[in-house]
This record gives structure tokens, sequence and C-alpha cells, in this order.
């Protein structure tokens, strides 16, 4: 589910929500200001249907799009996949609720690997503690425990920048048909409880950047353009 943090019963749901999440564009600001993206090599893993890598190309990013097969034989696929991309050709990896990218996951240490000395890997998931909260209970513990300083993603390394975001509908109506339509009876509940046709949403990117490496005398004197690779976008 990278293109929403919750899986919708169909697709006509998944796009219909994919306009309320973030209307104001606070997540790829934020990840503008992490990363930066813009006029980047930008690497989106595990992408879905790519909404979220077409809106980081809108905002200036040169991306590489990875689908990850939803199969039981996904992790093979993601290290096939994940091989045949350059070794520290990204500035940037991001990756957008995925349940690959957990604390602690090969996912993670592949992910790091493309990226240049210095580079940005950008997971985002959900922070919780807002409005939306409720129509996942499963998960809250896990989430909260991910955000703990002594927790899997910031006792490796990482650091966390919470972004205060919105589901933001066209009216209450529209709130209410498609909280109930995507989430059943806690979809009424909430939608009953709205003064106002949004919902506060919090957003958690934990960031890191890749270790630098040492550079072989050889590459050091190597003339310019000839060492080295950069990535090759995938083509449209």
């Amino acid at each position: 589910m990278p293109d929403l943090s919750m899986e919708m019963p169909c697709a006509s749901l998944d796009e219909a929500f994919a306009g309320v999440v973030d209307r104001e564009g606070k997540i790829p600001a934020a990840l503008e200001e992490l990363g930066p993206v813009i006029g980047q090599e930008v690497v989106v893993l595990d992408c879905g249907r790519g909404k979220r890598a077409r809106q980081l190309e809108e905002f200036g990013a040169r991306v590489t799009a990875v689908e990850m097969a939803a199969s039981e034989t996904v992790l093979v696929e993601l290290m096939r996949r994940l091989s045949e991309l350059p070794e520290g050709g990204a500035d940037a990896v991001v990756v957008f609720w995925s349940d690959l990218a957990t604390p602690g996951s090969p996912f993670i240490a592949d992910a790091m690997r493309l990226l240049r000395p210095g580079g940005r890997l950008l997971v985002v998931h959900d922070y919780g503690r807002d409005d939306v909260w409720r129509l996942r209970p499963d998960v809250c513990a896990e989430r909260v425990a991910w955000s703990q300083r002594n927790g899997p993603f910031l006792g490796a390394g990482f650091r966390i920048r919470v972004i205060h975001c919105r589901w933001t509908f066209d009216s209450e109506e529209q709130a209410r048909e498609l909280l109930s339509a995507a989430f059943g009876e806690p979809g009424v509940g909430l939608a009953e409880g709205m003064k106002r046709p949004r919902l506060e949403y919090n957003v958690a990117v934990y960031h890191r950047s890749a270790p630098a490496r040492e550079v072989p005398m050889a590459a050091a004197e190597a003339p310019e353009g000839e060492a080295g690779s950069r990535l090759v976008r995938s083509p449209a």
C-alpha cells in the first residue's frame, strides 16, 4: 500500500483517498528539506501505483520508480530488482508506507547500498496520535514503538521529522461517504464526530545519511567523467 498508508477495498477508493491525503503537499516539501530531492537522482522503492513517485517528479526530482511484487516470492523479487540498480548512484532513496521498510529488515540495508556517500534515505510511515489514529488500532502500539528514542529506527541511527498533515475532503458529506465505504463502522463513527471536512494526520519521516566511502587512489586520479556511475531513468 505505498501510495497510501492504509489499504483500500477497491481501486476507486484508492484513487479518491489519494486526492484527500495531504492536499497541501507538506510531505514532498518535507522530503525536499530533508533530502533535497529537487534536481536530484531519486529512487522510489516499492512505489505501488506510482502516484507518490509522480508527485516527486512533478516537484522536480529525477525519479527511478521500482515496484515490488506482492507475492510469496516478494523477498526474492526484491533482491533481484535492487541488485539491478547501480550501487552508489542515488542522491536520495524514498520509501512511502512500505511494509518492507521495517526496522532491521534487509530492505533497509539494500536501500542504503543504492546511495552515494552522503545520500539520504527517507522512510515515510504514519506517526499517529491524530484523528486518523482510530481507524488502525491494530498498528498503534507498533508505530508508537517505532518512534521512541530507544526504538528500532532511532536506535539504529535514524532521526525523525514529524509532519502535521491533513485528510481534506470537499465536504462533510463526501467525508462520510468515503470514510464509511473504506472503513465501515469505524469510518462512520469518525465521520460523525467531524466538525469540519478535514482530519488531522501526522506522518513520520525517518531519515539518515549514507556513510562516506573510501575512494581508491586510482579512482581518485581518474579523469573527470570516467569514474563512478549514475542512475538511468526508467522509460516512461
